[in-house]
């Protein structure tokens, strides 16, 4: 089951294959905010800015070689960066904005200083899943279409 996931050009697999790769770029998105802002003392927002451009540049090569390996590219890693960095601004935008307005509430809700610490990790999640669902379906047709 594991070998057909990994190697299926279905569009289920492929949609599995990219929340896979979703949630690893999370994670990373989540470790260098936190380090940026807890660790280095960053603003949070800039912290987000940095952290998820390098999520991003982490998703395009997993995506390239992980989730679209089927698709034959002709163009070059540049090219295809570039156009993939094109359409996940667009998701970025809506990850962002849902990461900020739950900062945003969380703020306005007077919560205490041990929840407002998971008030960034409750945004990269909500934003992340609202930003994949749209960058997926975007990528498939725009970044690793058949050539």
């Amino acid at each position: 089951m594991l070998k057909r996931l990994l190697h299926s050009t279905s569009r289920r697999a492929t949609f599995l294959r990219f929340a896979l790769v979703g949630g690893t770029i999370a994670l990373i998105d989540i470790a260098g905010l936190y380090t940026l802002h807890d660790g280095v003392d960053l603003n949070l927002y800039l912290s987000r800015v940095i952290s998820y451009g390098l999520a991003m540049t982490v998703g395009y090569f997993l995506n390239r070689h992980f989730t679209f390996h089927f698709y034959q590219r002709l163009r070059g890693i540049l090219g295809d960066l570039m156009r993939f960095f094109a359409v996940h601004a667009t998701g970025g935008v809506l990850n962002y904005a849902l990461f900020a307005l739950v900062i945003l509430l969380g703020g306005q809700a007077g919560l205490n200083p041990d929840k407002v610490f998971w008030l960034p990790l409750l945004g990269i999640w909500i934003g992340g899943v609202a930003g994949m669902c749209f960058n997926f379906f975007v990528s498939h047709k725009l970044v690793f279409h058949h050539s």
